[in-house]
Formats: structure tokens, sequence, C-alpha cells
């Protein structure tokens, strides 16, 4: 179990409530993914009454995987983080006292999870062992958002072929009938499809805008592993009321999961 002494050891950080103090994410100052509202709605598009087994791909600290064990109360996760630096974070974030209720339904993965066959099985990610994949992998183009931070880089800026590897592990890695989530920008929407088809079916995209009348800045795809169903698009989420930045009490709940994305 953490201690405060343990923190002490750690890069800068901070240790920061989410879903109303429900847990706790241990994460970096400065260096490195800060986790916010994109994994929270990541963490909502798991159906409420999930009780399987979920993986987290490039988790971070750990944030939408724990969140989505806050609100499916029998679900386990697995965090799956191929940088050390952020791996360590997830490690002191299950290990923080005021996470012990979640402690024993996670654990932490230092895994690539864009490794293929053998040496991904090898990895820890075993052939259809989970039933609901989880990501948000880095979305910005190689010229978006530059920072010298490598470590932020890696958590954020895209590499080629990205969605094509990151969802052929996915549906590896998950049992038939099983699950997939991803959050990304909306110009990311035909790599994902293209990624999913032939893997995953019944696909639902659910497009996220800031308001009732700007375009969308987030989608997030979900399907079923095998199946034939045809795409469809959801009710889009609008973060802000109309006037001011106060969010809509419908985003307030998945914030804070108190409510699931799709609605079930």
């Amino acid at each position: 179990m953490s201690t405060e002494a343990d923190l002490d050891v750690m890069p800068a950080h901070t240790v920061d409530a989410f879903h109303r103090g429900r847990f706790w994410l241990v994460q970096p100052a400065k260096s490195g993914h800060r986790a916010g509202m994109d994994a929270m709605m990541l963490a909502a598009a798991v159906p409420s009454a999930f009780a399987g087994r979920l993986a987290d791909f490039g988790a971070g600290a750990g944030a939408a995987g724990l969140a989505a064990l806050t609100r499916c109360s029998s679900a386990s996760a697995v965090l799956v983080e191929r940088a050390e630096e952020m791996a360590a974070f997830a490690d002191a974030t299950l290990a923080h006292p005021a996470n012990a209720h979640l402690g024993h339904r996670a654990s932490v993965l230092r895994a690539d999870v864009t490794l293929v066959g053998t040496a991904r099985n090898a990895a820890g990610l075993a052939d259809n062992s989970f039933d609901f994949v989880i990501m948000n992998p880095p979305f910005n183009a190689a010229w978006d958002r530059a920072t010298p931070d490598d470590l932020k880089r890696q958590a954020h800026v895209m590499e080629d072929g990205l969605f094509e590897s990151w969802v052929r592990s996915a549906a590896a890695v998950t049992r038939p009938r099983g699950g997939i989530a991803i959050i990304a920008r909306p110009e990311s929407l035909r790599p994902i499809l293209d990624a999913l088809s032939g893997r995953f079916g019944d696909t639902e995209i659910l497009a996220v805008h800031p308001r009732a009348d700007a375009a969308a800045i987030r989608i997030v795809v979900r399907a079923i592993r095998g199946a034939r169903g045809k795409l469809s698009l959801q009710p889009p989420l609008v973060l802000h009321d109309t006037h001011g930045d106060r969010f809509s009490q419908h985003t307030d709940m998945i914030n804070n999961g108190l409510a699931s994305l799709f609605g079930d």
C-alpha cells in the first residue's frame, strides 16, 4: 500500500479526485499525459451492467480503467501501458490508500499493444482473454501540438497505422461478442472504421460537441467482436449549456460516473 513516503520518491505529481472522490489518480504534474474528460467519456462507453474483464489500452495512470470500475461494480480491469514512467504512476494509483476498494479488481500490465502473435501473448495479452477493450490512443498528427516532452509526445502523437495495429490487437484479445470502445477526433473516423471492418460490427458512433451549434470535437466509437449488424449514429453528447461554460446535467453525470454514454 502506498504511503506518503512512497510518493515522495515519485517524479513531480498530483493526486486528483475523480468521480467525486470515488477514486483518486496519481499522475504527473509536468511531464507526460494528464487525464481529463476524454478518459471519463471513454469509461462511460462501457455498459453499466458490464461484469467481465476489461483491458484499458494505453492506460496511462489508469483513469479510464478505474472510472469504468467505479460504475461497473462487478468488473475487473487490466491497465495496459507501454511507457515505464506512466506505468509507475498507474502502480502508485492502485497502491494509493484511497483506492483500496478498487485495488483487488485492477492490475497494471507493462506491454506494447502493437505487438503481434506470440510476442503479444508472451507480453501478457493472451488471445480471447478479455470481454471489453477501451482505448484512448494518441490521435494528434505529428505536426499538431508539438511538444518537447517526449513522454507527452508518446501519449499524444499518432504513429502511422496506429488504429489498425491497436484494433488488430483488441480483436485478438477480445472474446467473441466482446466489446471495444475508442475515443478520438472526428478526422480519425475513417481509419477507425477501416480497422474495425471484418473484426467488429454493430458499430455505434457518438459525436461530442462543445455546444449544440458547434462542430464535434470528439467521437466515441463502440462495436462488438464478430457482430454483423449495421453502423448506427447515436444521439450526440453536448458538453455545455447554451450560455456559459457550465457542463450540461447529462455531461456532469457522465464526468462523475453517474451515467453511461450510450444509455445502457
